[in-house]
């Protein structure tokens, strides 16, 4: 199950199909291909930083990374049961610690505390903790035309930079739920290209993310657990 939410709240509840053919969802994907812009960052674990409030534990992370953490659950693995569980659902895999932006905070704010962390994109949270949309660093150059002469190009990304993020995020964005099925949200992700997907409560509340790389982690680096069955 998914809903989708957009910077005036919840648009729809629904399952895959019906997300996927949401006419405004469908509209922000197409807008997004045309200049396609790379998406491909991890949130990798590391502590909450809403840009505009604060930024405590930007430059943070664990010790070693996150293959390091990968490493000792796969040997903590091996060295007990061995019996393979499958993983089915979005929180046997996504990231529960984030990096957030919260909306209305300038769109320089948002990219300096991506850069800092080193993610590529961040869920972006109205004043209660709720999912309003996806901001990316991509967002800052999306959209420019390519025969801009240097000082029009630095003019129009300073203007952007000022501007608030809501203005340039991908809004509106399905959220998963935390029980929807690892299948459903890959399938997803692939037909509207997204990066990851924002994971929220009944509320629309962040709870969590799922981005393509916790995806590959989970078929890749982590036996004995066995994905897809």
């Amino acid at each position: 199950m998914f809903s989708v939410y957009g910077t005036s709240g919840k648009i729809l509840t629904g399952g895959l199909e019906q997300v996927r053919d949401l006419a405004p969802v469908q509209a922000v994907a197409r807008t997004r291909a045309v200049a396609p812009i790379a998406r491909q960052g991890d949130l990798t674990p590391s502590t909450v930083v809403l840009a505009g409030v604060g930024q405590g534990g930007a430059g943070g992370g664990m010790a070693g990374g996150a293959s390091a953490y990968v490493a000792q659950e796969a040997l903590a693995a091996y060295a007990g049961e061995t019996t393979r569980q499958p993983l089915t659902q979005v929180h046997q895999l996504m990231s529960r610690k984030l990096i957030s932006v919260r909306s209305g905070a300038p769109l320089r704010a948002a990219m300096r505390m991506m850069s800092r962390a080193g993610v590529a994109q961040a869920p972006v949270l109205g004043p209660m903790g709720e999912v309003r949309g996806l901001a990316a660093r991509g967002d800052l150059t999306r959209g420019l035309a390519d025969d801009l002469d240097e000082i029009a190009e630095m003019t129009m990304i300073a203007h952007r930079l000022a501007a608030p993020v809501d203005e340039v995020m991908w809004t509106p964005v399905p959220v998963a739920q935390s029980d929807t099925p690892l299948r459903e949200a890959a399938q997803l992700m692939l037909d509207l290209g997204l990066p990851g997907m924002p994971v929220g409560d009944d509320n629309g509340r962040l709870i969590g993310f799922l981005s393509r790389s916790d995806l590959l982690r989970g078929m890749t680096h982590e036996p004995p657990l066995d994905l897809w069955t």
